[in-house]
């Protein structure tokens, strides 16, 4: 009943404030204010003068000041302008003008009254130019305090051209520089800061301090001050509070934002307009991975850097991430065409002074892929062009195996052939015991990569292969975030293949960070995972992303469960069953213990399997891919000294 009365009396002020806004405050109104509120000081003035000099003021010299105050006034304000100022923005500045204003109206007025009238003393023209100086002065600043205080407590505070946000830190100032909040204004309007316990401060400068301790105080404190949004110092704050105030925000369906790092705001990535919303890839139980950036800066900047299969989620961020790091030049591979012309797009108006090469090719074409590491002699490889849906590889075995296997031959190939330093290919876990062709074919492409790596180096190649295997990738395209996104904007059902499956998640910038991370530390031959954090059941993700939504699970968006899809595992592996991890210089990324494979034994299989595959023999192409498996893990076993790289 409150929050409904609360609403009208705010919704009836809304309209009062933009009739007044709208209609009487504009500058001529500001300049009749000026001016009646000088011609009234100048009365003031000589009521007061009167009644210390009752002799020196006489009805003709009353309507002689009187005049000389209009005529002063209006020039004063015209020549300085102090009605053109946008009023809530006043600061030293405007105070300034003012004063000068003030100041050269009473000289007008004092040569007037010494130049029009013989009769008057000096006396009383300087106690009346004082006076009025004074009070002229006075008068209008307190005007312009006073309306300053009217509009953000009347017009500021309900108009709806800015959205009413709170300011949420346990730690009250240490957080928020005022550079950085005063920009932030800019775009929304600052209701105060927002603190969980007990009550110390109730200010700080010209914010209100809100105090809450529970659910019930959050939403009171919501509907008096028509809060929209929470703005998050960080995503350390974000996770502290995911079961606390944001379990609030969803509830009330209030916008969480986070304010960007300065580095992101100064670099014009992210600007103060598009702060950027609490999204469920950053709730995950788990810490951010953090990496040597200047290390990997070092190792890039001034070199020459290819990218397969570019236009794709992960391809593309690597691109993004390199052209901050100065390469001397950046080639784009991708054989789709409207991904790279839209990546190439973006390249050019965020990094203009990065020279960069898109080019349509397809891995499997061998002669295009030597072509272009003869034109464009790359120093670094990075390797994402793959096929990577479960069901569909499933249902097109020879694709997944001509691009993920023979793909990766033809250019792990020519990166030999052309003296590239280092070549790191992004594999999956699923490539770990796999269970599908998807991660089958990249378990033997990774097989290659790691046997011919061997190979060279006992005939002292120079290429080091590096390979580092991803969890599943949040937000990147054909996931299950963009997916449970469209079911939810059609009003469900959000469709799950199983209440048990469960993954391994990490965001696309953290995939990103863990290959640049092995381009650098890796020496050739190893195989990187990272340390993933909890398991992630994908019906709890859903069920999140529904509530982040704002609507209750199984009540206003339904979970439909489907079944587990061909080649699906319930859950996915980083390591296989026989390997284990070493540590590395970054706790958080580890070494594959693995063993190694023999490249000429290896080859002729992959080879033969390449070949049905490109004929199209579907059954032969699965059986091969069966038996090469199978080989190889009989190979594995009969070895008896495991050999770390």
């Amino acid at each position: 009943m409150f929050g409904k009365s609360w609403c009208m009396i705010t919704q009836l002020r809304i309209l009062f404030n933009r009739w007044i806004y709208n209609r009487y405050l504009n500058r001529w109104i500001i300049f009749g204010f000026d001016l009646l509120l000088s011609f009234g000081c100048t009365r003031i003035a000589l009521l007061l003068v009167k009644a210390v000099l009752p002799d020196a003021v006489t009805l003709k010299t009353m309507v002689t000041v009187l005049f000389l105050s209009t005529m002063s006034s209006v020039a004063s304000i015209m020549c300085l302008q102090i009605y053109k100022g946008i009023i809530r923005h006043s600061g030293f500045v405007e105070v300034g003008r003012i004063a000068m204003a003030s100041l050269m109206k009473v000289v007008l007025i004092g040569v007037g009254i010494l130049l029009t009238t013989r009769s008057v003393s000096v006396k009383f023209c300087i106690v009346e130019c004082m006076a009025d100086l004074f009070l002229t002065f006075f008068t209008l600043l307190v005007m312009r305090t006073l309306l300053i205080i009217i509009y953000h407590h009347l017009v500021d505070k309900t108009m709806c051209t800015k959205d009413n946000i709170l300011v949420f830190s346990n730690n009250i100032g240490a957080t928020y520089p005022g550079y950085l909040l005063q920009n932030v204004r800019e775009n929304y309007h600052l209701s105060g800061f927002l603190k969980i316990g007990k009550k110390r401060l109730s200010r700080m400068g010209n914010y209100p301090i809100y105090e809450i301790n529970n659910e019930e105080e959050f939403e009171r404190l919501v509907v008096r001050h028509l809060i929209r949004g929470v703005l998050f110092p960080d995503y350390a704050s974000v996770r502290r509070e995911e079961n606390r105030l944001i379990r609030y925000c969803e509830k009330r369906k209030i916008r969480m934002m986070v304010l960007p790092p300065f580095d992101d705001l100064k670099k014009g990535r992210i600007n103060y307009r598009n702060i950027p919303e609490v999204k469920i890839e950053e709730l995950l139980e788990r810490d951010e991975i953090k990496i040597n950036m200047n290390e990997i800066m070092q190792f890039l900047k001034g070199k020459a850097v290819l990218v397969t299969g570019a236009g794709g989620s992960i391809g593309s961020e690597l691109c993004r991430q390199l052209c901050l790091f100065g390469v001397k030049e950046l080639t784009l591979l991708d054989c789709a065409e409207t991904p790279m012309h839209n990546l190439r797009l973006e390249l050019e108006e965020k990094f203009p002074d990065t020279k960069c090469n898109p080019v349509i090719g397809n891995i499997r074409n061998a002669p295009r892929i030597r072509g272009i590491f003869e034109r464009y002699k790359p120093f670094v490889v990075f390797h994402a062009a793959a096929y990577k849906h479960v069901p569909l590889m499933e249902e097109n075995p020879c694709e997944a195996i001509c691009t993920n296997v023979m793909g990766t031959m033809i250019v792990a190939d020519a990166s030999v052939e052309h003296g590239v330093e280092k070549f790191i290919m992004i594999s999956s876990d699923k490539a770990v015991n796999p269970a599908n062709v998807m991660g089958a074919s990249k378990r033997l492409a990774e097989m290659y990569v790691q046997s011919l790596g061997i190979a060279i180096s006992d005939r002292n190649g120079k290429t080091q292969f590096i390979t580092t295997r991803f969890g599943n990738v949040l937000g990147s395209n054909g996931s299950v975030i963009p997916r449970f996104r469209e079911q939810l904007l059609k009003g469900g059902p959000l469709t799950v293949t199983s209440p048990d499956i469960i993954r391994y998640f990490m965001t696309i910038p953290e995939a990103c960070r863990l290959v640049f991370e092995a381009a650098c530390m890796g020496e050739g031959n190893e195989i990187f995972v990272f340390d993933m954090g909890k398991e992630v059941k994908i019906d709890s993700l859903a069920r999140r992303m529904i509530e982040l939504a704002g609507f209750v699970p199984d009540k206003d968006i339904r979970i439909e469960y489907t079944g587990l899809r061909p080649g699906e595992k319930l859950f996915e592996e980083l390591l296989a069953s026989k390997e284990s991890s070493l540590s590395t210089s970054n706790a958080k990324i580890f070494r594959a213990k693995v063993r190694e494979y023999d490249y000429e034994r290896l080859l002729p299989q992959i080879l033969a399997l390449c070949n049905v595959a490109g004929d199209g023999r579907v059954g032969e192409c699965i059986a091969g891919m069966k038996e090469l498996c199978r080989s190889m893990r009989q190979l594995r076993i009969t070895m008896n000294v495991i050999v770390v790289h």
